[in-house]
């Protein structure tokens, strides 16, 4: 009789299990994806059921919810991405580069939820309790009920929990996690899937809120298998320069809210600091009546962003232009370089193009078309844009200009900065019914647009 086998392979992005290994994953089709790793005992279960088995459904009617089932962070722009706050029982996941500042914010939420006298428990893996204490310096005082606990034993941690009974766990991080009844090394596929689980049914039965910090990898995805991020209920990424000052929070999975919002951050000697008005943080150092610079509006959720748009042509020294982006998708400079050459009769194939997105954001919005259209039009002609003009929509393969969503939120933005003049979709100026202290430029295409310029 053949022996069972002690050990399969994992598939890292879908957690797809094989006898042997594959370079295909047959579920998920990923190259390359399939690691080997020690088979986890389970208790074998009695075939036939008892009468305490059976547990009966509920009818929604008879959930009850209450206000109590969301709190605050202390962080508007935190509570903004989460969908206005934090919600008991649920399980977060934040990931990041290494020191982008995830353990930093993590624990000043902590010390702001405990501030409103709730109990809140910290546990890292990964420094010790004096290492901890001298982060914690940076940010403040710190109430009595907040605890630590340096511990990498899953069943301690569990038996700790189940104990101290507190509202908010941070477990940092969750690579560093082991479980006994896993023979394998910790931040394996199979320990990361089977921690996880064991914390969310930790937090589902206790109504205790978990924050997981999960390191990423050199790709920027979350290191481990893929089927991580669908067992938590929110994954936040935090992204940014970690030489610069400022830092983006964004979700990419939030069952309780949007995943189209996001939070910016500075930090700052004495930890992180919420950017309220990013707007103004983004456009600050704007250089005076420069070519190829145009401001655009984007929104991010329900919020409304200015971006400055930076442009660099120069005629080309080889036979093939070279076109580099940051901040958005070079395929798209691409486009609207056709755009323009096909529509606006400009020779653009000859020239070299640089695009930039002030600020670091990454954006991916089509109202920033004719924002870019215009940056690279001025560059070309070294006619400056007006610096009290705000720039926003769609550009079609025909050229024209179409309509964008939340004319008039975008609008009122530019206001508050100072704009006086907005280029717009003529489509969108028609919808617009309020009056302001500002000019409204309709227009039709490119062409409309180009001749602003002149």
């Amino acid at each position: 009789m053949a022996k069972a086998s002690k050990s399969a392979f994992f598939c890292k992005e879908c957690g797809y299990e094989s006898p042997k290994w594959l370079g295909q994953c047959p579920i998920c089709k990923a190259w390359n994806s399939l690691v080997e790793e020690p088979v986890v005992k389970t208790k074998t279960v009695a075939k036939g059921l008892s009468g305490n088995a059976y547990k009966k459904p509920s009818r929604l009617s008879e959930i009850q919810l209450e206000e109590e089932d969301r709190f605050h962070t202390g962080f508007e722009e935190l509570d903004r991405v989460l969908g206005g706050g934090v919600v008991r029982g649920s399980l977060v996941l934040v990931g990041g580069d290494p020191g982008i500042g995830k353990s930093t914010l993590l624990l000043q939420v902590c010390k702001n939820i405990s501030n409103s006298k709730k109990k809140v428990l910290y546990i890292s893996g990964e420094e010790s309790l004096k290492q901890i204490k001298m982060r914690a310096k940076r940010i403040g005082d710190i109430t009595e009920n907040l605890s630590f606990l340096c511990e990498t034993n899953l069943n301690i941690i569990k038996e700790t929990v189940l104990s101290e009974k507190p509202d908010v766990v941070v477990i940092d991080s969750i690579q560093t996690m082991f479980n006994e009844e896993v023979a394998s090394a910790p931040g394996s596929v199979s320990q990361v899937r089977e921690s996880t689980n064991l914390l969310m049914q930790v937090g589902k039965e206790n109504n205790i809120a978990i924050f997981i910090v999960g390191h990423v990898t050199k790709e920027g995805q979350v290191a481990g298998p893929r089927v991580l991020e669908h067992m938590v209920d929110t994954v936040l990424y935090f992204e940014g320069d970690r030489f610069a000052s400022y830092r983006i929070l964004r979700a990419v999975k939030n069952r309780f809210g949007s995943t189209n919002e996001i939070g910016v951050f500075e930090m700052q000697q004495a930890g992180l600091i919420e950017v309220k008005n990013p707007s103004e943080f983004m456009l600050s150092g704007r250089p005076d009546n420069a070519t190829g610079a145009a401001v655009a509006c984007l929104m991010e959720g329900s919020r409304p962003i200015l971006v400055e748009v930076q442009a660099l042509v120069v005629p080309t020294a080889f036979g093939l232009p070279r076109r580099t982006s940051t901040g958005t998708d070079v395929n798209r400079i691409n486009l609207l370089m056709a755009v323009i050459e096909k529509r606006c009769a400009l020779v653009m194939s000859r020239y070299d193009a640089y695009i930039n997105i002030a600020g670091g954001l990454r954006i991916n919005e089509p109202a920033l078309d004719l924002s870019i259209i215009m940056s690279l039009i001025s560059s070309m002609k070294n006619r400056a844009i007006d610096e009290k003009t705000v720039i926003f929509g769609e550009v079609g393969l025909s050229g024209e200009v179409r309509a964008v969503s939340m004319p008039e939120i975008r609008i009122r933005e530019a206001m508050k900065l100072g704009f006086e003049v907005c280029i717009l979709p003529k489509v969108s100026l028609e919808k617009i019914s309020f009056k302001g202290n500002i000019k409204l430029i309709g227009v039709k295409n490119i062409n409309e647009a180009v001749l602003l310029l002149s």
